[in-house]
């Protein structure tokens, strides 16, 4: 999709069509192509004709005309057009018109979300599908995000919609027991989806804006579905406190900014706020889970007006609830540098020598570098440059890759006494605001989800 204003218009369209022919068809795989092929012609179309009165309606027609056309070029989709119009009532045999607000208005994205991430299928999986089919992207766009050939992106959708239709589910909205069996793989699946587009795993990119977007996106209508439930509370909080910080993230070149040296005057102020009243008005409500720790965690990232405020104690509190919760490495590794905040370095290195023997995190690039980030605080310059190596060598992330080498080069060059100048008063670069001194933890610890800031990646 090469024009911004049709993207952003066709998007969350996308399930709500999916949705009209499949309550039709019964057939969600083959309702999906259809729209895929619909999309095309109008990404195609609008940018030159202009985009229709009814944007929906045209996309239902043009993607029922395309599903037709599959029924009857191939014998086997022509056994199940046979079988849906045996079964399918007269006035529903024909497309809908265009402007049909029953069935063009209706929005079936919370219907397609839930059975994408369908309790059968692997996470990667669901994950691929639910940007397809309730995110909007293209099979070319995710396989692109995920540095894997087209091919093999459409193989693994393909299976995806194979193994939910030999489940028999039918597309309707899973009822409240179901929904709830379903709802910790949805926010699972959201959560992947966000953490992906915050920190992109591997490639050129540091982020995929398009695809925290879509969680957030994502995320805002399942809390308007289950608007009482705190763990939906908790991730939404928790993908707005963390997304807020991405204006600041990265330089001109798209090279990481640790979190104590970024500008948080770029930080979007509404979304910090709306995250911290969402997670302050779900921890008054009772139990507590690790997506509202996570949120809590960034709230008190977020609410510190530079990073010497940081209430540092807080977060290594919260973070010994959550690694109590869930026996997550990556959990552990945080506390470990939270540790090191509050207590020094000395502190954290003794609880990452402990997590280095447990073995889950032997050779991942994240503990090399926060072990490299505490070896600089204690002032272990020669050690640290070596662990920032060793973490650049194993990630695959082009810009992290790049920060952790300066990183290292910079500690390789000895310390350089100031010369004076004469005659000319001491001249000092502007204070950034939120800048800390060097020796400060957090300098050197990049803004990414499961380094020093939540949330925390599931790999």
């Amino acid at each position: 999709m090469d024009d911004p204003a049709v993207d952003d218009l066709l998007r969350p369209l996308v399930p709500q069509v999916v949705g009209v022919l499949a309550r039709r068809f019964g057939d969600f795989a083959a309702a999906e192509d259809a729209v895929q092929e619909a999309l095309i012609d109008a990404v195609a179309q609008w940018p030159r004709e202009g985009v229709p009165a009814n944007p929906r309606g045209w996309l239902v027609q043009v993607a029922y005309r395309r599903m037709t056309e599959q029924v009857r070029n191939e014998r086997a989709r022509r056994r199940r057009e046979e079988l849906v119009v045996a079964q399918a009532p007269p006035d529903r045999r024909t497309a809908p018109p265009a402007d049909d607000a029953y069935e063009t208005d209706r929005d079936d994205t919370l219907t397609t979300l839930f059975l994408c991430c369908h309790p059968a299928l692997t996470p990667a999986s669901a994950i691929a599908l639910t940007l397809r089919s309730a995110g909007g992207l293209t099979t070319a766009e995710i396989a692109k995000a995920f540095l894997v050939p087209e091919p093999t992106m459409a193989q693994r959708i393909s299976r995806a919609k194979q193994r939910i239709k030999a489940s028999g589910i039918p597309f309707r909205m899973p009822a409240p027991e179901e929904r709830a069996r379903r709802l910790g793989s949805v926010l699972h699946v959201l959560y992947l989806v966000f953490n992906e587009g915050y920190a992109s795993s591997a490639g050129p990119d540091l982020q995929r804006v398009e695809l925290s977007r879509e969680a957030i996106r994502l995320a805002r209508m399942v809390h308007g579905l289950l608007p009482d439930d705190c763990e939906v509370a908790g991730l939404l909080a928790l993908m707005l406190l963390t997304d807020a910080r991405r204006p600041a993230r990265t330089d001109a070149s798209g090279t990481p900014i640790p979190l104590a040296e970024q500008d948080r005057s770029l930080w979007d102020g509404e979304a910090v706020a709306e995250g911290i009243a969402l997670i302050t008005g779900t921890l008054a409500r009772g139990a507590v889970g690790p997506y509202q720790l996570q949120a809590a965690i960034a709230a008190v990232h977020d609410e510190a007006a530079t990073a010497g405020e940081t209430d540092w104690p807080q977060i290594l509190a919260l973070y010994g609830l959550l690694e109590r919760m869930s026996d997550n490495p990556m959990v552990s590794l945080n506390r470990a540098v939270a540790a090191a905040m509050t207590h020094g370095p000395a502190a954290g290195l003794d609880l990452l020598r402990a997590l280095d023997a447990d073995g889950r995190l032997a050779g991942h690039h994240r503990f090399y570098t926060a072990r490299a980030h505490l070896l600089e605080m204690a002032g272990d310059r020669r050690a640290a440059a070596d662990d920032y190596r060793a973490a650049a060598s194993r990630t695959t992330s082009a810009p992290e890759r790049h920060y952790l080498t300066t990183r290292a080069a910079r500690l390789t060059v000895p310390d350089r006494p100031e010369r004076a100048v004469p005659d000319q008063p001491e001249r000092t670069a502007p204070a950034r605001f939120g800048r800390t001194a060097p020796d400060r933890a957090g300098r050197t610890a990049p803004d990414r989800p499961g380094q020093v800031v939540p949330p925390d990646r599931s790999e």
